[in-house]
């Protein structure tokens, strides 16, 4: 009976986070899931129509354009913010002013995304943003920094990277704190020079910290929608959209509610399929 009532007492601890996590989670994927598979506007009776919204994706120019833009911001953040960031958790680790220092550059990151992308608005717009009157001085022509072909997801992953990077920073100089002083000590002890402490000592304990801000940084990349309807509303022509900012778009403003659910599970499975992928390369590094 004592083993019995210990049962029942877990699963009433449980049962709170269950329901939230059923209802904040498992029941809107759910929803878009079986959405997806209907003609849904939005209105009216939804028609069972399978998997064409999904095989109408493979034929949808826009669809492709937004997942090489994400694609494209994805893999700049990755290898500009990680670094960036841990570099700076490095530099203000113990410093003077650095308690200052940190709060300063973490101020990005408790700006509302909105007002970030408004704010780069002014910086970035290529007819009367700040960037292009600074190059004007200096004879340069203007640059379509957004709105053009090439260089807006790379504008993005700026502004993305401007606002993530105190976050990020914030959590590497927590998992610094806490590396145990006497393993440092003792490396110092052994003759290790400081590339040798970060290399060997610090960056290896810190695998965890990594993977953390790595995972995070992946689900952020997949929801970047704020910026992107702020910088340039996604044209022209859809040039500059993101999945997110695309299925805002099909959803809402074409009303194709199953097309705008499908790409919503593509995005749910292809982040999730890219932080798996990454925590199983991550684990095979920590075991070699």
């Amino acid at each position: 009976m004592v083993w019995i009532s210990s049962r029942w007492k877990i699963a009433l601890m449980l049962a709170p986070a269950l329901i939230l996590f059923t209802g904040f989670f498992v029941y809107p994927v759910g929803y878009a899931i079986v959405y997806s598979l209907t003609n849904s506007a939005g209105f009216g009776a939804a028609r069972f129509v399978g998997l064409h919204n999904y095989t109408a994706l493979l034929d949808d120019p826009f669809f492709w354009q937004s997942l090489r833009n994400t694609v494209v911001i994805l893999v700049v953040s990755l290898f500009v913010l990680v670094p960036s960031s841990f570099a700076l958790a490095l530099l203000l680790r113990q410093r003077k002013g650095a308690g200052a220092l940190r709060a300063l550059v973490f101020g990005p990151a408790i700006i509302a995304p909105i007002l970030v992308g408004l704010i780069w608005v002014f910086i970035l717009d290529p007819r009367v943003g700040l960037l292009n009157r600074v190059l004007d001085v200096f004879g340069m022509g203007p640059v379509q920094w957004i709105g053009g072909n090439t260089l807006t997801p790379y504008a993005v992953s700026v502004v993305f990277i401007w606002s993530s990077v105190g976050f990020a920073m914030t959590i590497f100089y927590a998992g610094l704190q806490l590396l145990p002083a006497d393993v440092m000590e003792a490396a110092t002890l052994d003759g290790a020079t400081t590339w040798q402490r970060l290399r060997y000592v610090t960056i290896p304990m810190m695998q965890e910290t990594f993977a953390i801000v790595t995972i995070l940084l992946i689900t952020n990349v997949f929801k970047i929608f704020e910026l992107v309807y702020m910088l340039t509303g996604g044209g022209p022509v859809h040039r500059s959209e993101t999945l997110v900012s695309y299925m805002y778009f099909v959803t809402f403003t074409n009303q194709r509610y199953g097309s705008g659910m499908a790409i919503a599970v593509v995005i749910f499975v292809l982040g999730a399929l890219t932080s798996l992928a990454y925590l199983a390369a991550a684990r095979r590094r920590s075991i070699a």
